[in-house]
């Protein structure tokens, strides 16, 4: 009786920890990249993660890093399975996080991009990019996060590296922020010109038009491919159909999911992606560094001929 008791006890045990277990493995973190505070992204966001919750039956928690560091970080070790990035913070999610891109925010227009600007006040006496380099000895700058695409990235490639300036001594003062801290400073003329987008941008323009109207934009970039939704290779398989699923269906209907996603950034849907997305991301960064080798006085030529000829490598080795 003692044994069969054991046995029965044993076998229960076994069981609730077989239930525990796949309780636990239908829970999910989902992290957010800093672009504004953390209680602007929450309202943005928590109502996309309740549907999401609703229509897979996940649990879903969500994750707001003071900074885009923290997230990339937090996929490192695992506390988060997915994450919206910009790109330039999904490349080093995929480099040094086990991450992979599975999708991509589609735009109400319909397009897959978006634009990186540099912002002054109305006020300001500078009104376009030349005025900026010109004066930069004057201006208290902003730029974004180092691991932003719109706000770090594309700026200091298109201006910086493209006219051999650099970044780092070229001004007055030089401060890093998120987007929406870089609009607010701009407003509040505690920045002179600050790096931002055009999502951040559209999103106040669309709200606080009031405040827009006091903002000039004085250069625009080329376009940027638009947000990935990034999750950990590892995975459980039967959890990443769940949520491709779930967001390459999101508002494909629905006016309610529709809004829900618009909220959040003027998004409209999703496709599906790949780490293919990351190649024009990842040539400007060797672009970038290539044009800080030609130009740094530091190094010997022959050395300067070592570093070009290693980025020149990863370049080609791009387009294979």
């Amino acid at each position: 009786m003692k044994t069969f008791v054991r046995h029965t006890l044993a076998a229960a045990t076994f069981g609730l920890a077989s239930l525990a277990t796949s309780v636990q493995a239908q829970e999910i973190s989902f992290g957010i990249i800093a672009t504004d505070a953390a209680s602007v992204q929450r309202e943005r966001w928590e109502p996309f993660f309740r549907d999401m919750e609703k229509k897979t039956g996940l649990t879903v928690k969500s994750f707001y890093a003071p900074d885009y560091a923290g997230v990339i970080e937090a996929m490192r070790f695992n506390k988060i399975q997915v994450a919206w990035y910009g790109n330039k913070a999904a490349m080093e999610a995929v480099d040094r996080a086990n991450g992979e891109i599975f999708a991509q925010v589609r735009y109400k227009d319909g397009s897959y991009g978006y634009h990186a600007l540099l912002i002054t006040h109305k006020d300001s006496p500078y009104r376009t990019l030349d005025d900026v380099l010109k004066n930069s000895k004057s201006i208290n700058f902003g730029i974004g996060d180092p691991n932003s695409t719109s706000g770090f990235l594309v700026p200091t490639f298109y201006i910086f590296a493209q006219n051999k300036v650099d970044h780092r001594t070229a001004f007055k003062t030089i401060r890093s922020a998120s987007h929406g801290a870089n609009i607010q400073a701009t407003l509040a003329k505690q920045v002179d010109v600050a790096t931002n987008n055009t999502e951040d941008m559209g999103k106040l323009e669309a709200n606080r038009p009031e405040l827009f109207n006091q903002l000039r934009i004085v250069w625009k970039s080329p376009l940027i491919p638009s947000d990935p939704f990034v999750w950990r290779k590892d995975l459980d398989p039967a959890v990443k159909e769940k949520l491709r699923t779930f967001v390459l269906n999101y508002a494909s209907k629905d006016p309610a999911e529709k809004a829900i996603l618009n909220k959040i950034y003027d998004y409209d849907g999703f496709r599906p992606s790949n780490n293919d997305q990351l190649i024009p991301i990842r040539e400007l960064e060797f672009f970038r560094d290539r044009r800080r080798a030609e130009t740094d006085e530091k190094l010997s030529p022959a050395e300067r001929a070592r570093v070009i000829a290693e980025i020149d490598a990863k370049l080609a080795a791009l387009k294979k």
